[in-house]
């Protein structure tokens, strides 16, 4: 079976650094996403990004870019619905998507095996990470097949929460430790860049590669 690709989230607009697109702003001379790409690539993920507007300022990632459906900024929900298209697109045999955000570089290098993991141990439809007793909601393992229900919640309902979505299903949590650093740590305003710089140096006096759950 294949592995799930890993959809990552760029549709934010990143009002609150200014404007652009976040997962593009530096954290220690290099951008959010190839820190995210960095960590995550062991696995053997295809990954893809998805993200708005024109696709060439992502070009030196060397990555798909695909756009949500409607151009309207649904939200999370609209990119993961594209991801779910999109999978079902290049292959049939595709059971699951990833979504990760573009502004958490401390993810977990082993992200996509617990979510799995999680999903063989509770059979439940939709896996969530969580750390230090707090779900990730847009942090998530997802069934392609639910593409279908997803469009006609978000088109014909007007749903844009990712909670409110998930309250239809069954879910579970894969649980990752929140020390010596929360691997969900995101980056939100400018002050998180400073705070993320410092806790990349403090897990470099520590010997950790910032940080393998």
């Amino acid at each position: 079976m294949p592995r799930p690709p890993i959809i990552l989230l760029a549709g934010g607009n990143a009002s609150r650094l200014g404007g652009g697109d976040k997962g593009l702003r530096l954290l220690g001379g290099t951008s959010l996403i190839s820190h995210i790409i960095r960590r995550l690539g062991a696995e053997g993920s295809a990954f893809v990004l998805n993200a708005n507007g024109d696709p060439a300022r992502f070009a030196s990632l060397g990555l798909p870019v695909i756009a949500d459906e409607q151009s309207t900024r649904d939200g999370p929900l609209a990119g993961i619905l594209a991801g779910m298209v999109w999978a079902a697109s290049q292959d049939p045999a595709i059971r699951h998507i990833v979504t990760v955000p573009t502004d958490i570089p401390f993810v977990p290098v082993d992200l996509v095996d617990r979510l799995l993991q999680a999903q063989t141990n509770s059979g439940a439809e939709i896996i969530c990470a969580s750390s230090g007793g707090r779900r990730h909601p847009v942090v998530a393992l997802w069934p392609v097949r639910l593409a279908t229900a997803l469009r006609t919640a978000l088109h014909d309902e007007g749903m844009r929460k990712v909670e409110q979505w998930l309250g239809r299903y069954r879910v579970a949590d894969a649980d990752f430790a929140d020390r010596p650093v929360d691997p969900f740590f995101n980056v939100n305003r400018p002050e998180d860049l400073a705070t993320a710089e410092h806790l990349m140096r403090q897990l470099g006096s520590l010997g950790h590669n910032p940080p393998e759950n």
